[in-house]
């Protein structure tokens, strides 16, 4: 006989449900940068995520290239849920510093873009991640890193 504690989701399963919900409320309700910049989740792990872009003329810069601020949104998006998968139940984080490398322009018509962001250090009140953008082509376009604030409401 299976006890019920061993049906129960783990902390990892239950914070990716949680980003899970939040980020098809998002879309559902149109809000958030799943909406407005096109940012969608492919996957989320423990410690990982990956998220994904296709370039859009709504994301353009002077030079009519893809925006430096959507990419470093990609990345923020996709650092900030690996972190949160780390997290326990009842805490938070909010992004504290932001370092962005742009290695390679994207044009607004390229292929779809994939960001792979893990963790490096989770702990009680700072957390760090890293990230890398990646074209269709699979070269790489940007990379990075950020410190997140943890807080928990426990």
């Amino acid at each position: 006989m299976t006890s019920s504690t061993e049906d129960a989701p783990t902390a990892v399963e239950r914070r990716i449900n949680e980003l899970t919900a939040l980020l098809d409320k998002g879309l559902s309700d149109g809000i958030g940068v799943g909406d407005s910049l096109g940012v969608r989740c492919a996957e989320l792990g423990e410690g990982r995520a990956v998220y994904t872009l296709r370039p859009s003329p709504a994301q353009a810069n002077a030079m009519l290239t893809v925006h430096g601020g959507v990419l470093s949104t990609l990345m923020d998006t996709a650092m900030g849920s690996s972190v949160f998968t780390r997290l326990p139940d009842a805490t938070v984080y909010t992004t504290l510093e932001l370092k962005v490398n742009f290695v390679r322009s994207v044009a607004l018509d390229a292929g779809e873009l994939r960001c792979e962001a893990s963790t490096v250090h989770v702990g009680r009140r700072t957390a760090t991640a890293q990230a890398h953008v990646y074209n269709a082509e699979d070269k790489l376009v940007a990379h990075g890193t950020c410190t997140c604030l943890v807080q928990s409401f426990g």
